[in-house]
């Protein structure tokens, strides 16, 4: 049996020999979670058993990377930085090492092998680890793994990573709030927390994002609605559950979806309520323009009950409003109306949104614009916390991402870039969207990767689903929050030195200044670089 111990930034395809030089080690800070692989490769088809040892075994998990069939790699205007472009199958989510693991002869296979050591065994440890195959001993090595005797400090970036409950409830063939539903979720959620996310879209009302129009996604509708004498009565238990289940697994903010309709603000979204017989209906939705007065009534009755529900929780300064996500300048005028509003019955909450044109913000229209990475730097220096978010259109000019057929390089240096920046807020619109475009329909995420042959592979979600309800991690959920690490590293090494001087450290030796589409494409350069400021943090 042939293997070769490679780093986390490494992807291995079953039809190719990994190039990539064998790592012997690294470190991490004693309350960090790093990742190396084993790559390995068996002449004959056989059944192969794996086995870690050494201290640090105890502390860590390992996992077997599935591939994933891949349609389209990427957009028409994409770059050359790219793993692969063809359709087929790419290296993508992972699943508990269990007993035997059956391997095809000729073809390359790789364990994810993740150390968590919870702050425990500082200094240098090696970690052994043997493959078994049909019972004999088929290859073995060691990994040298310092844990440096310091901790990353809380993360203090808000992320985002839009949480699609109804996704779930088609996958899983359960009802919204159904016992099972909430197990799920929290599951789901779990996840989400462990890898970094610290705000989540919350449903008051079933997100009019990425919908056909005049289509509707399933109902998962928090707040209940029923209209008696002319008026508007609210129940928020469902919603309190939410906040109580999420604030148990670390969820810090909720981000309440959106007020209006997707790319524009033309319509309300999809809103539900129980008559006076207890019949339930659609009272706004498609049908609805927004310049309704009885919409405008609706949000107003709304506004004041969540306001003090929000309050009697304590998460009143830790609700984010959405009016329309990504308006574009035509619709400057619409948003700007329907975003004074927001501002008037939700007086001192904090309203994001998702647009890249600056002229929003010049104008008044937005205080907290979420621009895209590539416009960016009209933003940097002249709003008060600066956001950035990415999807499937920054496939091109070198952007970071993280699509499957993207080097894992190019989904950490992330990281990187949110520190230099000083960026207070990331968002992503895909954590577990299992639907193909406009939500026509749903899709197995283990069959279509790419919503149905419209964005390309991994841009709609990093999570698949478990059978028993849980979730399966994808490697690229894994190396972004390398990334959110990397950046926390930096922020450690900033209380020790100074920013100033850090920012000098990440521009040494480079070519040009890094920037979101300058920076360097080898992963021994950044592997390399989080050395030397582990190095740094351990001798200060």
């Amino acid at each position: 049996m042939e293997l070769i111990v490679l780093s986390s930034l490494e992807k291995v395809f079953f039809d190719e020999k990994p190039s990539a030089s064998a790592i012997n080690g690294f470190s991490m800070m004693k309350n960090e979670r790093s990742s190396f692989q084993i790559a390995f490769c068996s002449e004959k088809d056989s059944a192969v058993t794996f086995e870690l040892g050494g201290e640090l075994a105890k502390y860590a998990s390992a996992f077997l990377v599935k591939d994933v069939p891949v349609g389209s790699a990427c957009l028409e205007n994409s770059d050359d930085f790219y793993l692969r472009k063809t359709s087929g199958n790419y290296p993508d989510y992972i699943v508990p090492v269990s007993g035997e693991i059956k391997i095809d002869g000729g073809k390359w296979y790789s364990i994810w092998v993740e150390v968590m050591p919870n702050g425990n065994c500082t200094g240098k440890n090696a970690m052994s680890f043997k493959l078994y195959e049909n019972g004999k001993c088929a290859g073995s090595g060691e990994v040298e793994i310092e844990v440096i005797d310091a901790l990353l400090p809380k993360q203090e970036l808000i992320y985002t990573n839009w949480f699609h409950s109804d996704c779930l409830c088609n996958y899983y063939g359960v009802e919204p709030f159904s016992d099972e539903y909430w197990r799920i979720c929290k599951n789901y959620i779990k996840t989400a927390v462990e890898h970094g996310m610290n705000s989540i879209l919350t449903p008051v009302f079933t997100p009019p994002l990425d919908t056909k129009v005049g289509g509707e996604r399933r109902t998962v509708q928090l707040v209940k609605v029923r209209i008696s004498g002319g008026k508007y009565y609210f129940d928020f238990s469902n919603f309190r559950k939410w906040v109580a289940l999420c604030k148990e697994c670390g969820i810090e903010y909720f981000e309440i979806s959106h007020f209006y309709t997707q790319w524009g603000a033309k319509h309300a979204p999809k809103i539900v309520a129980l008559d006076r017989k207890g019949r339930e209906k659609k009272i706004f939705g498609w049908f609805t323009r927004t310049s309704s007065k009885a919409y405008d009534e609706f949000l107003a009755q709304f506004a004041a009950a969540f306001i003090k529900v929000v309050e009697k929780e304590g998460i009143k300064d830790k609700c984010m409003l959405h009016v329309s996500d990504e308006p574009n300048e035509k619709q400057l005028k619409t948003y700007a109306k329907r975003a004074e509003l927001i501002a008037k019955i939700f007086p001192g909450f904090k309203v994001i949104d998702a647009l890249s044109d600056y002229e929003f913000y010049e104008k008044g229209a937005v205080k907290n614009p979420i621009p895209c990475e590539d416009d960016i730097t009209d933003f940097a220096g002249k709003v008060p916390e600066l956001w950035t978010y990415y999807c499937c259109c920054q496939g091109h000019a070198y952007l970071p991402n993280r699509f499957v057929a993207m080097p894992s390089l190019r989904n950490r240096v992330l990281g990187l870039l949110l520190y230099k920046y000083d960026v207070k807020g990331f968002l992503h619109w895909g954590y577990n969207f299992y639907n193909s475009q406009y939500s026509i329909k749903a899709i197995d995420p283990y069959k279509i990767t790419d919503a149905g042959g419209s964005f390309p592979s991994g841009d709609s979600f990093v999570v698949y689903p478990a059978p028993d309800g849980d979730t399966y991690a994808s490697i690229r959920l894994k190396v972004f929050y390398d990334g959110f690490e990397d950046m926390m590293a930096l922020k450690l090494l900033e209380s020790k030195i100074g920013r100033d001087k850090v920012l000098e450290l990440i521009d040494k030796d480079l070519f040009k200044p890094l920037t979101f589409m300058e920076y360097p494409h080898e992963n021994d350069w950044l592997l390399e670089f989080r050395e030397n400021i582990n190095r740094m943090i351990k001798e200060k």
